[in-house]
């Protein structure tokens, strides 16, 4: 059963943000480690550079941990979907003066939606949800004040590559 409510903010970010709620931090909470990340050997090309983007800027602000692997992972898999798709869009577009490639004919004439514009509207939207469990929203940005994690260092951050 779903839960109510709005979602909890890590504890990490209240930690970051300061406890703007001021109520009391799970004291039992898991703490995974937070040592080397290796990018994973399925990402493309457009989702290695996301992560080598990310994994930095996620790093200072201590909320990257060895277990978010597989949901950064992902969030960089749809950012290289979404590009794909708009490069597609975009290649489309040169051809089709009426409807910019937003639209296309079926077989049977039709006019319909471009599948790939369903793809990049879906990847941006799995995009949004992940970077949010992240606090990489706009929203969620100008709440946090990004600091080096107690005892490491910032040039440390080679070890994610």
């Amino acid at each position: 059963m779903p839960t109510r409510g709005t979602r909890p903010k890590p504890t990490a970010l209240k930690v970051i943000t300061g406890n703007p709620g001021g109520r009391p931090l799970p004291e039992r909470e898991p703490k995974p480690r937070t040592g080397v990340l290796r990018r994973p050997r399925h990402l493309d090309a457009n989702a290695c550079a996301e992560w080598d983007r990310l994994v930095p800027e996620l790093r200072v602000a201590g909320i990257l941990t060895s277990i978010d692997v597989a949901v950064l992972a992902a969030y960089c898999m749809a950012y290289s979907r979404w590009i794909d798709a708009e490069e597609a869009i975009q290649r489309m577009k040169v051809r089709d003066q009426l409807t910019s490639a937003l639209m296309i004919k079926t077989t049977n004439g039709n006019a319909i939606q471009n599948p790939l514009v369903g793809v990049a509207n879906r990847a941006m939207l799995i995009m949004s949800r992940l970077a949010s469990e992240f606090g990489m929203t706009p929203a969620a940005r100008t709440r946090i004040e990004p600091g080096v994690p107690n005892g490491d260092e910032p040039d440390e951050a080679r070890h994610y590559f």
